[in-house]
């Protein structure tokens, strides 16, 4: 049996390969799924283009998530892979929520992301991340180990005089709030306001409108362009 420092070992070389990628360790005893697994595993892949607000139009935002999307999938089947040929138990939860109305994932991968110590909550009720700005996509993985975990952020790293992303919502969604630990997502965004906006493209792009308008808009990470 691989032993909790041979596989946090064998995940960290396996990571070599994929250098622009931010991992993240957390334990989730907070979490529904601790009953059968003991950390989780998370990833920010950083987008493979910079969009900012001049450039920014819904069919590119959609091809760049899109491209970060197969990269996400293809290093959480390398994983799974690694965790198969050892054995070793693990999850991958779901992206999507499953309640409309609630609009919460069984497992939030944001959430897990800053306790995994990964960013904070920009104003814009979006991850940021020191290297990538708002400019990642999240998955995760969780084993039935006790890995080496992250220190949570607690606090934002925004600028309190920052307001670039309010500003860039086109239907004022944002509440202006500037996030810690003890907010709560309603504090900083009409999360129903948000997704029925969003919801009103369906029958035009058989989707919800992308609509990443206040990712676009954040200074961070636009120098970062890989």
């Amino acid at each position: 049996m691989v032993s909790e420092i041979e596989l946090y070992e064998m995940v960290i070389r396996k990571m070599q390969d994929y250098s622009s990628i931010i991992l993240g360790i957390t334990d989730i005893s907070y979490s529904d799924y601790f009953n059968k697994y003991k950390c989780a595993l998370i990833l920010a892949v950083p987008h493979k283009e910079i969009i900012s607000i001049n450039s920014y139009s819904e069919e590119k935002f959609e091809e760049i998530i899109l491209t970060a999307r197969e990269q996400t999938n293809a290093i959480i089947s390398d994983l799974s892979n690694l965790f198969e040929r050892y054995d070793i138990k693990y999850y991958v939860p779901p992206v999507a929520q499953t309640n409309e109305e609630q609009l919460i994932a069984p497992f939030s991968f944001k959430y897990a992301a800053v306790n995994a110590g990964i960013g904070w909550i920009g104003k814009n009720d979006i991850l940021i991340t020191k290297e990538y700005g708002p400019r990642v996509r999240l998955s995760a993985i969780l084993v039935n180990y006790n890995l080496p975990i992250g220190k949570p952020v607690t606090e934002s790293m925004c600028d309190d005089k920052c307001v670039l992303c309010i500003e860039a919502c086109p239907y004022k969604a944002l509440r202006g709030i500037q996030w810690d630990i003890n907010k709560h997502r309603e504090e900083l965004i009409d999360y129903q306001l948000c997704n029925y906006k969003r919801s009103l493209y369906f029958k035009k792009h058989n989707r919800k409108h992308s609509c990443g308008l206040c990712m676009a808009a954040c200074p961070l990470g636009e120098k970062n362009n890989l």
